[in-house]
């Protein structure tokens, strides 16, 4: 004879304020996991959603991002005759030269300021890329003028347009604010390839190419073309590869938050343990009268457990939801391929939540399962003798 589901919930809300407290424990940590688990995806929807499917970017080989990389005019030329590159609607190849480096911006809230990408390219380069611009204009050619992405604008009090950061040789005037979306060219400043290049003294020393594909057979041919071709010293991968191998940046973060939250996740699996040791002590002749009725040790046992899983299936809910505020949170976090920062949003998603609530449910299992099966062995005659 089983025991009914609602004996288990029952008991729950008879100890309100035990389970409160219980429930406010393991939902602290079903919270540190998905507040971790939301870092990361965030971070990994800004890179994912940065790139075009169908471009490519050549790099020098053995580099590992655009800031590591060496990329000359010549082979640039060279590369422009390759099959497969697709064109704008006036003829135009949709090749892109670009230098890349990191500059260093005042912020108000560190006293070392924050690391930026810098980015100077060509107008066919601007067009390449998903970024409208929100306010302003696009910088000129030859002119010191440059265009911030949001993220820039809304961290940075001196990125408004009209007013001039200070790098390179110079000062440079902000003509306008482009959005990418969800992608990292938020936390980008663009700039003339040619002024800034000059500026840097890398007029032959350059970052990167970017080129986009007539389709994906070209571009898995462009990219074979372009890795295999000794004379030009680069290789080449799908630009969105490219940007979601620089997740990693999140890794080490995702990994120390796990660990906050196993190590809480032994304090609170304590407390459920004591909160159904506590439930159990105080109902010996209960669990005697269910024994004289004819439910055995296991569905004892059972109704027990139930009762734990539920207290953690609460607090693995509450955890959840106190965390969805999070996807309105947008933080920064250092590339450590770029050495820039990044510029990202929380993302709660269902798969962390379901992460958080299952956690929630591991919680239960393991300090309920003692307390449990302590109660089901008394024996009949001492539990209903208990005061």
């Amino acid at each position: 004879m089983k025991i009914p589901l609602r004996y288990s919930w029952r008991n729950l809300i008879v100890r309100k304020m035990t389970t409160l407290m219980t429930v406010l424990g393991i939902s602290m940590t079903v919270f540190v996991l998905v507040a971790s688990l939301a870092l990361v995806d965030g971070l990994r929807k800004a890179f994912t959603s940065t790139g075009n499917p169908l471009q490519v970017l050549a790099l020098r080989k053995g580099s590992t991002s655009e800031i590591a990389s060496a990329v000359t005019p010549e082979a640039f030329s060279q590369l422009q005759a390759l099959p497969g590159i697709a064109t704008d609607k006036n003829g135009s190849l949709l090749a892109s030269l670009e230098m890349v480096t990191v500059i260093n911006l005042p912020s108000p809230k560190l006293a070392r300021g924050m690391n930026v990408t810098l980015r100077g390219l060509s107008r066919v380069g601007v067009g390449m890329r998903d970024a409208p611009l929100t306010q302003g204009r696009w910088f000129n050619a030859g002119q010191r003028e440059v265009v911030v992405g949001k993220s820039v604008f809304a961290r940075y009090p001196d990125a408004a347009i009209g007013h001039r950061l200070n790098f390179g040789r110079g000062s440079w005037e902000v003509v306008g604010v482009m959005d990418g979306g969800d992608s990292a060219l938020n936390s980008e400043i663009w700039g003339d390839v040619n002024q800034m290049s000059s500026d840097y003294n890398r007029q032959t020393s350059l970052s990167s190419i970017l080129v986009r594909a007539t389709d994906p057979g070209a571009m898995a041919r462009l990219i074979a073309a372009i890795s295999e071709d000794r004379s030009l010293g680069l290789s080449a991968t799908s630009e969105k590869e490219y940007y979601a191998k620089q997740t990693s940046s999140g890794v080490l973060l995702e990994a120390s938050g796990i660990f906050i939250a196993l190590i809480m996740a032994v304090g609170s699996s304590f407390a459920a343990m004591n909160t159904m040791y506590a439930a159990i002590a105080r109902r010996g002749r209960e669990i005697g009268t269910l024994r004289i009725l004819g439910f055995s040790r296991f569905h004892i046992l059972l109704s027990f457990m139930i009762e734990s899983i539920l207290l953690a299936l609460m607090a693995g809910i509450v955890g959840c939801i106190a965390s969805l505020p999070l996807n309105y949170v947008t933080s920064g976090i250092g590339n450590f391929a770029t050495f820039s920062e990044i510029q990202f949003r929380f993302h709660v998603g269902l798969t962390g939540a379901i992460a958080g609530v299952m956690f929630a449910v591991l919680l239960g299992l393991a300090g309920g399962f003692l307390p449990a099966r302590a109660g089901a062995k008394r024996e009949i005659i001492a539990a209903l003798t208990e005061n």
